[in-house]
């Protein structure tokens, strides 16, 4: 059977997400409605009926102020801010669909895993099930400013901080209550057994966490876990604990060996390959005509702003692009406590390297090289052909206008690919990890490090350290 491609749209709950400068466009909804609960359900129905089988929402927690040291081009320029929680919008969306399902980014550098629990199980409960969760690192300075640091926490402690995160999560999620502890026993008068309820007594290096989760087992207990992250500290990450990764790449064959090495070190881990799925970036514009898609991009590229990529690559790579005078040197690589592989998309990833000319030149327009541009069959060919070439899974698909590229992907490419065999024509039943993996599959898999805490026999497995 011919392996058939996966689609997420890529959003954010702002003004803007990546799509820099182009709140000024007419028909650009978002710019205005990303405050109103209406659009949100407007463009999850949408979604599902173009079969997408998720909403993947980025988050950030503060304000891109590296470039030119400040906070003003961004805000100028609405990049990523003004910006909502994204967490409200989720169960108005999975109220008004069947089968949509949504990825929610959140940071474990400034939140508690406590209370993170608690709001990842009822999100996971008022989706029944159609639910995961976006693992990420934070890496704006302005973020921990905001949270009382005097400075951002180093890269590779925020990832050791993850992972006792993650430990802590799990033990919550999958050790605390067990199955059958809500017996609903009018007669007895016990809505729960307490001695089915159990403190997970977790005493580590950034947290110390008594517990009981607060939140009944939900339908998968653990959402599905994505992660994104690029440096070798995020890759060993993401094979240990990934089941769907969020990968770039500058080629389908650099994207294809990023997924390769993420896996192979999940089989160090003990882990199936298998049971992780990948996804790239994608940009499409499409029209009727090769023509009037083109005439489209123009209109987008005329409307793009230098500034506002430069704001966001800024806060993203700690590279203040302001500060490189020397055009012809050579645009180098630098070590950050940012993202690291937002620093190496110019400089380690590149197949030449750039001089600071060159690197900075690729902000000042929109992109035709990342963007898919034409006709139906024309888009429909460079998706397939990337698809298969890349080895993903599938795509996270980001778009210019908001919901205009999105209606335009739904009505001219979808049937194409459908036509082709190559994109679903109905959802397969049940929680987001049977939609991804098959029916059967709604918990962990039992090789997955999270799936080591369940209860057997009333009594907690423990794997990696830490108290029952």
């Amino acid at each position: 059977m011919t392996k058939q491609i996966r689609m997420n749209v890529f959003d954010m709950t702002s003004a803007m997400h990546n799509s820099h400068g182009l709140w000024k466009h007419p028909d650009n909804a978002r710019a205005t409605r990303y405050k109103d609960a209406d659009y949100w359900v407007e463009l999850a129905q949408l979604l599902e009926r173009g079969r997408f089988d998720a909403l993947f929402l980025a988050d950030v927690i503060g304000v891109y102020d590296v470039y030119r040291q400040s906070k003003d081009p961004a805000i100028r320029d609405a990049v990523q801010v003004p910006l909502n929680d994204p967490a409200f919008v989720i169960p108005v969306m999975a109220h008004a669909t069947r089968h949509l399902c949504f990825a929610l980014t959140v940071s474990t550098t400034y939140e508690h895993p406590y209370a993170h629990a608690r709001r990842m199980s009822t999100l996971d409960h008022l989706t029944k099930g159609r639910f995961a969760w976006n693992v990420v690192t934070s890496y704006l300075p302005s973020a921990a400013r905001n949270f009382g640091h005097a400075e951002m926490m180093r890269h590779d402690e925020r990832y050791a901080m993850a992972e006792e995160f993650l430990e802590v999560s799990y033990k919550l999620w999958e050790a605390s209550w067990e199955d059958d502890a809500i017996v609903r026993d009018a007669s007895r008068g016990v809505f729960a057994e307490p001695a089915k309820v159990h403190d997970i007594g977790h005493d580590g290096r950034y947290y110390r966490v008594r517990g009981p989760h607060l939140s009944e087992p939900s339908p998968q207990r653990t959402p599905v876990i994505y992660q994104a992250g690029a440096s070798e500290k995020g890759r060993d990450f993401a094979a240990k604990h990934a089941e769907c990764l969020f990968v770039g790449g500058s080629s389908p064959g650099r994207v294809k060996a990023s997924i390769q090495d993420i896996k192979d070190r999940a089989v160090a881990y003990g882990r199936n390959p298998d049971h992780i799925q990948a996804f790239t970036f994608l940009n499409v514009v499409v029209a009727e005509t090769s023509a009037e898609a083109e005439a489209k991009f123009a209109e987008y590229a005329s409307l793009w702003s230098g500034e506002a990529a430069k704001a966001q690559f800024g806060g993203s790579s700690g590279y203040d692009l302001s500060q490189y005078s020397d055009l012809d040197a050579p645009f180098e690589y630098k070590h950050t406590e940012h993202g690291q592989s937002r620093a190496a998309s110019l400089t380690k990833d590149q197949p030449r390297r750039l001089t600071v000319r060159e690197a900075l030149g690729t902000f000042e327009r929109l992109d035709r090289k990342q963007t898919i541009v034409g006709n139906p069959q024309e888009v429909a060919d460079r998706i397939e052909r990337y698809f298969d070439e890349s080895g993903v899974d599938g795509f996270n698909l980001a778009h210019y206008i908001s919901p205009g590229s999105l209606i335009d992907f739904v009505e001219l490419v979808v049937p194409e690919l459908q036509r082709r065999g190559r994109y679903k024509t109905e959802y397969e039943p049940g929680t987001y990890r049977e939609k991804l993996f098959g029916q059967g599959s709604r918990l962990l898999f039992a090789d997955h490090p999270g799936a080591g805490y369940r209860r057997n026999d009333g009594k907690a497995e423990i794997p990696q350290g830490g108290a029952s």
